[in-house]
């Protein structure tokens, strides 16, 4: 008779760890304006205007790579190329980017301003003793400023990593995974990624996190909050709905309107991991 064979699986039950955030549409900037307002101004400037729709697209990468991307775009692409007479190149690229940086930390300071419900999810955060990691796609240099504006209106992270610190950007999970060095956590799966993009989805997902993606205060509604509360219901209720079948089909955990809706998530999942279930 063949002997039986058991496998065996370590489960975790513990509390979650840590929370780490995007920035710009999530913890602050209400629609994620500031980088569209900075890609639009640097094309416009180079006779190439595109649309916001153009320069949401790669939202969530680096900086610099997101230019790229925007350079490879076909109708941007032939657009250069109709004005410059040659489609840009790496030398174009490292241009742009340069001519970027003071463009985008001008339009970060003027939407600084914390997403309403952040200081009651810190709240809750705090007396639940995880701690608090923040991520992006800008670089350091950037977000001085951010940074700065947001402690004055009580966010200070425990971890704030820029992509440019890391050798690789989102989707890859090396933020995530510097945020969790950083902060000491010990079991990745006791870690919540929140984010607006589908690319910082995909990174918590490639981190082994639980994930959480805000789907009307980012960019895939991509509006201001004034904007957005000026909408008749019954539009709100269009684009939230597109907004949210884009975050489900990124593999986002859970999906909620802004960062006021995460403590639920968060409850929901201590509870799952208290019964040992993983992401």
């Amino acid at each position: 008779m063949t002997a039986p064979i058991y496998q065996f699986e370590r489960r975790y039950t513990g509390p979650i760890e840590a929370v780490i955030m995007d920035w710009a549409g999530t913890t602050v900037d209400f629609g994620s304006m500031a980088p569209i307002r900075a890609f639009q101004r640097l094309f416009a400037d180079e006779g190439v205007p595109i649309s916001e729709a153009e320069a949401r697209g790669p939202m969530g990468t680096e900086k610099r790579e997101h230019i790229r991307q925007l350079c490879t775009h076909p109708r941007i692409r032939d657009a250069w190329k109709d004005v410059k007479g040659e489609y840009p190149g790496e030398a174009d690229i490292d241009r742009l980017y340069d001519d970027f940086v003071p463009l985008q930390i001008d339009a970060i300071a003027q939407t600084a301003e914390l997403i309403p419900g952040l200081t009651e999810a810190l709240d809750w955060m705090r007396a639940n003793e995880i701690r608090i990691g923040a991520n992006t796609g800008y670089a350091g240099s950037m977000i001085e400023g951010l940074v700065a504006r947001a402690a004055e209106q009580g966010y200070t992270p425990d971890s704030n990593v820029c992509a440019t610190e890391v050798p690789k950007g989102r989707p890859y999970p090396h933020m995530s995974l510097k945020n969790a060095m950083d902060l000491g956590v010990q079991h990745l799966c006791a870690c919540v990624k929140i984010d607006d993009t589908l690319t910082g989805i995909e990174e918590g997902l490639n981190a082994g996190m639980w994930t959480i993606g805000v789907a009307v205060s980012g960019n895939e509604v991509g509006m201001s909050l004034d904007a957005w509360q000026a909408l008749g219901e019954v539009e709100q209720d269009t684009r939230r709905a597109v907004a949210y079948k884009r975050m489900i089909g990124s593999g986002a955990h859970y999906v909620i309107d802004s960062i006021a809706d995460v403590i639920p998530c968060l409850e929901e999942i201590a509870a799952r991991l208290a019964m040992g279930e993983k992401p």
